[in-house]
């Protein structure tokens, strides 16, 4: 089986070295250099990359991906798509093939650890589609893109289990052409839910209350937004331009929408526990964290967002009994949200807290 890897670039040399020891798995890497100043293309050929330089105006990531995914070989069986500033698990080209021999899919997901805590523990994780054959895919959207099957019918995608690929981001990075090609997907497509749900969640990064409340009751009212998860992430941030902007009640009712629309994923739970907190309401804590807790599985379909798998959950338990008078448990929580974030003074504080009260 011929596995290869390609990806884009731009002013990456820092991880250059990095990322080809981890790609070295593959038969081949291809690389589209898109305008570095920093002797990245230089850097990945003397490892044995095979790069092209192209410059791409107007910038779309989309575009750049199809012309990376052009230079593959046409006899590979595999393409596997990374960024530069993404290391995978050792052993991951094994795993793959397992896979592939296994479910024998045209695509493949992998686990995703998009960010980690400052001591390397997993922050947001996702399950992403980089992994594809050679023909029939092209990527779209001009930011936040993704894999698309180009043929008539839909094609089974299948998991790489035990394949994992870690982001490892340049702190100093800017998002700032994020926001004017979300703006031109929507404009391009007005009616794709996707589009407007991303819009609306980069206004409200940016801290533009109203646009984001504006384009998320959008994504909420077009026909083809019926997606469960994606929906209720627009609630949850809807909840949170209402909380911004000094309507707490009604912000309540987004996120108990949020909880209703998916009922699976801990995320609606835990910022309804959160909000409760701020109410002092330690009854409505437990019931929306210990809800949170109850489920054990990620969500394999969207984002698993690091406060709700992380220390959160529990810390927020051990508040509530604590409050309740249920100190045991309140320990039991406490020591829980601890193991999750070792080093955070608070919780070793409200651990210490909860045990001198017994």
């Amino acid at each position: 089986m011929k596995i290869y890897v390609y990806a884009i670039c731009k002013d990456e040399k820092a991880f250059a070295d990095r990322w080809m020891d981890s790609m070295s798995e593959a038969d081949g890497v291809y690389v589209l250099d898109t305008g570095s100043q920093d002797g990245t293309p230089a850097a990945l050929a003397s490892r044995g990359a095979w790069v092209a330089c192209r410059e791409i105006v107007p910038w779309r990531f989309d575009k750049a991906r199809n012309l990376s995914l052009d230079l593959v070989p046409q006899d590979a069986d595999l393409c596997v798509c990374t960024d530069l500033d993404e290391v995978f698990e050792k052993g991951w080209r094994k795993k793959l093939e397992q896979a592939a021999l296994t479910q024998s899919c045209p695509q493949y997901r992998c686990r995703f650890v998009w960010s980690h805590g400052e001591d390397g523990r997993e922050g947001m994780v996702f399950w992403q589609n980089k992994i594809h054959r050679r023909h029939g895919f092209v990527w779209h959207y001009p930011v936040h893109e993704v894999l698309q099957w180009q043929g008539e019918k839909e094609v089974a995608l299948g998991d790489a289990v035990g394949v994992c690929l870690h982001h490892w981001p340049d702190p100093q990075k800017s998002r700032g052409q994020y926001l004017p090609l979300l703006e031109l997907a929507a404009r391009e497509e007005p009616e794709d839910p996707r589009c407007a749900h991303y819009l609306g969640r980069e206004y409200l990064y940016q801290g533009d209350w109203n646009k984001a409340e504006e384009e998320l009751l959008r994504h909420l009212a077009l026909p083809r937004s019926t997606w469960e998860a994606e929906r209720a992430a627009s609630m949850r941030y809807l909840a949170r331009c209402c909380l911004e902007t000094g309507r707490r009640q009604e912000a309540l009712r987004w996120f108990y929408r949020a909880v209703a629309e998916a009922p699976s994923l801990r995320e609606g739970y835990v910022e309804c526990a959160w909000y409760f907190s701020q109410e002092e309401n330690w009854t409505g804590v437990l019931l929306m964290s210990q809800s949170a807790l109850a489920l054990s599985q990620r969500d394999k379909t969207y984002i698993n967002e690091d406060f709700a798998w992380g220390s959160v959950p529990w810390d927020l338990s051990a508040l509530a009994f604590w409050h309740l008078g249920q100190k045991e448990k309140a320990c039991f929580y406490g020591a829980k949200a601890l193991e999750k974030e070792p080093e955070n003074q608070r919780l070793q504080q409200n651990l210490a807290f909860y045990q001198g009260e017994k």
